[in-house]
């Protein structure tokens, strides 16, 4: 944490730069994530994120992801939220290092809510998808010793009215997706039941039945990935962003989806069969 009990520093209210990872580095820069993890996560046994995804709906676009954490062949934590909140029309998942990923975040949101402050704007989702690609590439290094982020961006055009999604490799090489994209461990098995399930043009609400059937797929052919746990009340994690911006579903909406499938799956366990025409 950086000590500014005596006042911000004459860089932090002289600077105009309207990037504050790069003000970040110039006043503090032990406190980017990247360089403090470095140094203190060598060696240790390092939790995991694993299967996300996001797909468009008519209207906007969905992301999703399971709730495991894994630390090897342990489970770490069963209720981990790999969706966030970006700004108030983005979304951002991950999967990877989840110390490294979770610090990724904050910095991210910091970083969108310092452009518009500084610019009296809002950054395009273009903008938004290449500074995050910026705070990937700053962690390549860290990336190179195991510590890997794989974020997952997306997000409402308001220019082009219409949902957008971009992933991203360890290089920070920022690519915008067509329909859908998973990333994770479990990817493989979501992104196939996708390839099903998938239409374009269709309503949010059989978005997040398609999201809910492809995370439980991957739940069940990776064990790094894990399904609903109706026992403890743990769902996957689902949130929309449309023209009326970021929404984060209840519990409630998401654990009936999640209710219905796990029912549909006893008589099914292959879950829905897509049509071969």
């Amino acid at each position: 944490m950086v000590d500014f009990s005596g006042g911000l520093p004459p860089e932090f209210m002289s600077s105009t730069n309207a990037s504050f990872s790069e003000l970040l580095a110039a006043v503090a820069p032990d406190a980017l994530p990247p360089r403090r993890l470095r140094e203190s996560a060598a060696g240790l046994g390092i939790p995991h994120g694993t299967t996300v995804l996001a797909l468009t709906f008519e209207g906007g676009v969905l992301m999703a992801g399971d709730r495991r954490a894994t630390m090897g062949n342990v489970i770490a934590q069963h209720d981990l939220e790999k969706v966030n909140f970006a700004d108030e029309y983005s979304a951002v998942a991950f999967a990877g290092t989840v110390g490294t990923a979770m610090e990724m975040v904050r910095l991210f949101q910091f970083e969108l809510e310092h452009y518009e402050k500084i610019e009296g704007r809002r950054l395009s989702l273009d903008g938004k998808a290449r500074r995050l690609a910026s705070l990937v590439q700053s962690n390549l290094e860290a990336a190179m010793q195991g510590l890997v982020v794989v974020p997952l961006f997306a997000g409402y055009d308001l220019d082009g009215e219409a949902g957008r999604i971009y992933s991203f490799d360890v290089t920070g090489g920022p690519y915008e997706m067509t329909d859908f994209h998973v990333d994770g461990s479990g990817s493989p098995y979501a992104r196939g039941a996708l390839k099903k399930l998938y239409r374009r043009g269709m309503s949010q609400d059989d978005a997040v039945v398609a999201a809910v059937q492809a995370l439980y797929d991957a739940a069940d052919d990776d064990s790094a990935t894990g399904g609903p746990d109706l026992s403890r009340r743990i769902y996957p994690s689902v949130a929309v962003v449309t023209d009326d911006g970021y929404r984060k579903l209840a519990e409630d909406e998401v654990r009936a989806v999640a209710e219905s499938v796990v029912a549909a799956r006893r008589d099914s366990p292959n879950g829905p069969i897509a049509p071969v025409r």
